[in-house]
């Protein structure tokens, strides 16, 4: 079981390695003043999980594709929270703490959710105002060896064209750090790098 790294006062980021999708899975933890976000949550040792949250409630599950249901279904019931999600999310069976999300719904102060279609499917991105602005990626952004920080690779897109359009979205959200579903952080000048990422793809 991983531990957590703060990133900054009100966010936090675990990550682990799974093999049966031989990927490094990370997480995501966001505190507001309305309680706490888990994003993509993978499992977390008991006494982290509790230092993670603190006192602060868990007040909700965001799950940013239909790729990332993890643990978001257990920790859901465990901290009796709903779970934010697109309807294409959980198409099999949809759990009873589903709240469905719409594009640029802002579920709470400063914390708004972006639709990015052509990748995964319900693929959302988060952005989250405070300290400079942060995105949360789910797949359409990676930052790992070999690819380095780039765009989802095609063969795991349903129209990497179409994400490609999508993600210029992005570039009205000021962001100083981006976080990934796969991948490193970048924890400054994100939206430079981000802005010279898709200039490349004009």
């Amino acid at each position: 079981m991983p531990d957590f790294n703060r990133i900054t006062s009100n966010i936090a980021i675990w990550h682990g390695y799974d093999s049966a999708v031989k990927a490094e899975l990370y997480s995501s933890c966001l505190g507001t003043s309305g309680g706490t976000y888990l994003i993509d949550p993978i499992h977390l040792r008991r006494d982290a999980l509790d230092e993670l949250v603190g006192s602060s409630p868990v007040v909700g599950i965001i799950v940013t594709n239909s790729n990332h249901h993890r643990a978001s279904i257990q920790l859901a019931a465990q901290f009796s929270a709903p779970i934010f999600a697109r309807h294409e999310t959980f198409l099999d069976e949809q759990p009873s703490q589903l709240r469905q999300i719409g594009d640029g719904d802002e579920i709470c102060a400063g914390l708004r959710l972006i639709w990015i279609e052509g990748a995964a499917s319900g693929e959302i991105v988060l952005h989250f105002a405070p300290d400079g602005g942060t995105l949360i990626v789910g797949d359409a952004l990676i930052n790992f060896e070999p690819y380095g920080f780039t765009f989802l690779p095609a063969k795991y897109c349903s129209n990497q064209k179409e994400m490609r359009r999508s993600l210029r979205r992005l570039l009205d959200y000021k962001a100083e750090r981006i976080l990934f579903a796969h991948g490193t952080p970048i924890l400054s000048g994100a939206s430079e790098r981000l802005s010279s990422l898709l200039a490349g793809d004009l």
